[in-house]
């Protein structure tokens, strides 16, 4: 399906049909950059219900993302960032206008969310497990340290797990678009797993609870996505 007539699609028919795309994962990004792309999802509108709604998923995708990614692109033009991974473009963040960082951050941020989640259960590969039992005891005990920084997120933001430098394994938390990438956050590391707290991301099914659409998240968290990233982060 075109997407332009994808995006412009309404109705049931447009909220269950699947959306099938390749989507360029932050290290290949790095390592064979063709310039900026808006990502397709893998999976149809409805697909995370009843975790996350299909109305919420229409316009977080179709509104939000979109229109962050068109701010980018426009701010962006006629400059050498047309050219540059947005993983350099953060290093130097600091350096940039408000406008590059938040429709930046929101575009790429964004782009690893969809890319996080799933339809399908999986289970935790090995690998990443005993990473995470390394550095948080077990899976639960980071389960309640990254809900943790998700709920008491004042205000917009983003909760994440990242790997820093050293090779630890980090939770931490951002507002607005910030990221773990960006150059002047505390807390620097290469994203392994996102969640998006603004409040258009759950407000639709959840309003102010918050807690409950980042409790349910766990039920479509890609963990297959969350290592690839790891083992890509180690290489």
């Amino acid at each position: 399906m075109e997407r332009r007539k994808f995006l412009t699609v309404v109705g049931t028919a447009a909220l269950a049909a699947p959306v099938i795309g390749t989507f360029k994962s932050v290290a290949s990004e790095s390592n064979a950059f063709d310039g900026h792309k808006f990502p397709e999802l893998d999976y149809a509108y409805n697909a995370l219900e009843p975790y996350i709604d299909a109305q919420t998923m229409e316009l977080h995708y179709s509104k939000h993302h979109k229109g962050y990614y068109n701010n980018f692109m426009t701010a962006a033009e006629r400059t050498p960032m047309l050219e540059t991974p947005m993983e350099q473009i953060f290093a130097n963040i600091s350096k940039h206008s408000a406008t590059i960082r938040n429709n930046g951050g929101g575009f790429y941020n964004h782009s690893l969310f969809w890319e996080n989640m799933t339809p399908s259960k999986n289970e935790i590969p090995a690998s990443l497990k005993a990473a995470i039992e390394k550095e948080f005891g077990s899976v639960d005990a980071l389960k309640v340290a990254f809900g943790n920084a998700a709920k008491t997120r004042f205000g917009s933001g983003w909760a994440w797990l990242s790997v820093n430098n050293k090779g630890k394994l980090i939770v931490s938390s951002t507002a607005n678009q910030d990221n773990s990438i960006m150059d002047d956050v505390s807390e620097k590391g290469t994203p392994l797993l996102c969640l998006d707290v603004w409040e258009h991301a759950y407000y639709l099914k959840y309003q102010n609870k918050r807690a409950d659409y980042v409790d349910n998240f766990w039920n479509v968290v890609n963990w297959n996505t969350v290592n690839n990233r790891l083992a890509a982060a180690h290489s």
